[in-house]
């Protein structure tokens, strides 16, 4: 037998190569493979084998060189150097992550550190071995501006193409005490959606007194290039929000939402009513602070057959906290008696008692007649976008409904007419405003709420308006062609051509353009006024039904603008003005989860660039 057949092929565990040209033998009178030394298939040399292939491979090298040239080529492998080498930061793939990175930050509104993070590299190291986080300081001073300055551009191409814009301000107190002004912005677009955006968010260091806000106004008006769509404001009622409204001479709404607020808690200050929730609260913050009270309060509710909900306590800026607060006691009333009545609580808390059976009656009167409040509060609030037409309606509905009832108890008698008071003491100077938008909401167009002569003052008032915004297009077309025909050239021969034509039939163009809409062919017809085909309009939109509450108003007026071209543009400028400030509130939420207490001492600018990406980037 050959004794390359007596060479036996290497253990499957062996990869490299080299063993492709060797093998062992077996070991005398075994038939065991002696892997001390590998066999050569070519010389049947015997080369000392101690786990490394470096003199096998040296071996056919030198003796064998004919055989590496016959061996197939291995297949390309990615080698340590090209595993090893970086990706540049100018290169597609990295300026991707990159620009990825930075978004990260502004929508999910983490802190400038995460890019310095041990887990969050580990984490970019995984999905791409190849990229190179940059600093932190390369996000804070270059990416987040750079993107900041591109979705201004955005945001103020988006004004510019409205003809109508409504702000809200509001003012807001960070984790350190640093006093900042919001402002955002809301329009209607050409496919009849609400598009809202905030401006800005400014560190106010001065006095808040109206002429420093004004000025804040003044600067955001000229940096958006807002001033010549005379834009109207919605804040809260403070005093230095009214002065600073005049004094940027804008149309001023005050949040309707505050106005409940305000509404309702001078109710609740009433001496009966302060003295009942502060003896609701007693009860309830017990209950929160006690780990005891609170299992045997569950136990009670299992017992009871009673929905296994927490106790609420009020705040004191939001009123309905407190009809929160007490609807919850009154659900919960069986247990909680039980509860302080049973042995675990009554040997360690001996004072806590609760409510009388006046106590009782008296929260249930407050919680029947403070719940016009509560729905009307819940209905402004649950708008996609408030607008300006629901508040006159709710307003006239909640004075209606708070009337006095000769049933009523005399505390029942009481917080309905110190609600209604106040009330009906605001809005006196927006009243024209908010019924025009009303009327152009097709929900409420009918103004129920007033009388046929108010309503025809109101109708009257929009007939001027869309009248005056009617000759206004009309001047600004004008316009427009005047300024084609000036910078308008034509070609010589074009002109020696036309110029007998010109002559021979001016005189008819001129007639036709002057006359042509009265004197057309057939019979004559009647020349219309702006005034006439807005009335016209007017007309038949009041005789439209009345669109269901439900419905989307800017729905109807993106199907029918056709049918009113001019009240269309009219309904545009009301319809786009919130009911509330809510908007710029919402911002505060926003703000409180970027100024935490480990980034409180975040720059100003850096703040106003996060919130403002956070809420204009597209998602």
């Amino acid at each position: 037998m050959d004794e390359t057949e007596k060479i036996r092929v290497p253990p499957s565990q062996f990869k490299a190569d080299v063993w492709a040209h060797f093998g062992f033998r077996n070991k005398e009178g075994k038939n065991e493979m002696d892997m001390t030394h590998a066999i050569c298939r070519y010389c049947s040399m015997s080369i000392k084998y101690c786990g490394n292939t470096t003199n096998l491979r040296a071996h056919v090298q030198r003796r064998h060189p004919e055989k590496l040239q016959q061996q197939q080529p291995p297949q390309p492998m990615m080698t340590q150097t090209t595993l090893d080498s970086k990706l540049a930061p100018s290169s597609v793939r990295a300026k991707k992550i990159t620009e990825s990175i930075a978004e990260f930050i502004c929508q999910d509104l983490r802190p400038y550190c995460v890019v310095e993070n041990r887990g969050f590299r580990s984490m970019i190291n995984t999905l791409e071995p190849r990229y190179v986080i940059p600093s932190r300081k390369q996000f804070t001073e270059v990416m987040i501006p750079d993107m900041y300055k591109q979705v201004k551009l955005q945001v103020k191409k988006s004004l510019a193409s409205t003809e109508s814009v409504a702000l809200t301000c509001d003012g807001w107190t960070s984790r350190a005490t640093e006093p900042y002004l919001t402002i955002t912005s809301h329009h209607i677009d050409e496919s009849w959606e609400l598009v809202s955006h905030v401006l800005q968010t400014r560190a106010l260091f001065e006095s808040h007194t109206g002429t420093n806000i004004a000025q804040v106004l003044g600067a955001a008006l000229e940096e958006w290039e807002l001033i010549n769509k005379d834009p109207a404001i919605v804040t809260d009622n403070a005093s230095n929000m009214t002065i600073a409204a005049q004094l940027a001479h804008m149309q001023h709404f005050k949040c309707f939402a505050h106005t409940l607020n305000l509404a309702s808690q001078r109710a609740l200050k009433l001496p009966t009513v302060s003295r009942l929730l502060g003896r609701v609260r007693r009860v309830t913050g017990f209950f929160r602070r006690s780990t005891v009270a609170s299992h045997v309060l569950r136990e009670k509710q299992a017992l009871l057959n009673l929905p296994r909900h927490k106790l609420i306590t009020d705040v004191a800026t939001r009123w309905n906290s407190a009809h929160d607060m007490l609807e919850r006691f009154l659900e919960q009333q069986p247990a909680i008696h039980a509860a302080l009545l049973s042995a675990e609580i009554r040997k360690s808390e001996k004072d806590i008692c609760t409510l009388t059976e006046s106590d009782i009656t008296a929260a249930e009167e407050v919680v029947a007649a403070m719940k016009p409040m509560k729905v009307a509060t819940l209905a402004i609030s649950e708008e996609t976008r408030p607008t300006l037409s629901i508040v006159a309606p709710l307003h006239a509905q909640l004075v209606h409904q708070l009337q006095d009832n000769p049933s009523d108890s005399t505390l029942t008698r009481e917080l309905k007419t110190t609600i209604c008071q106040d009330l009906n003491k605001r809005y006196l100077n927006e009243k024209e405003a908010l019924y025009k938008a009303s009327a152009l909401d097709p929900r409420f167009k009918a103004l129920p709420f007033l009388s046929e002569d108010e309503r025809e003052d109101v109708y009257n008032g929009i007939t001027a308006e869309a009248t005056r915004t009617k000759w206004a297009l009309q001047q600004s077309k004008s316009g427009l062609e005047a300024e084609s025909m000036e910078d308008g050239s034509q070609d010589p021969d074009q002109e020696d051509m036309s110029a007998t034509s010109v002559s021979k039939s001016s005189k008819l163009c001129s007639l036709a353009d002057l006359l042509g809409q009265t004197y057309a062919a057939g019979a004559a017809k009647k020349l219309k006024t702006a005034e006439d085909q807005v009335m016209e309009e007017i007309t038949k939109y009041k005789e439209e039904a009345p669109l269901a509450l439900g419905v989307n108003p800017l729905e109807w007026w993106k199907e029918h603008e056709g049918r009113y071209p001019f009240l269309s543009k009219v309904a545009k400028k009301h319809l786009c003005i919130p009911g509330t400030s809510v908007p710029s509130e919402r911002v505060f939420s926003t703000a409180g989860d970027i100024i935490t207490a480990k980034r409180s001492a975040i720059a100003p600018e850096h703040l106003d660039q996060l919130l403002f990406l956070n809420k204009n980037i597209k998602h």
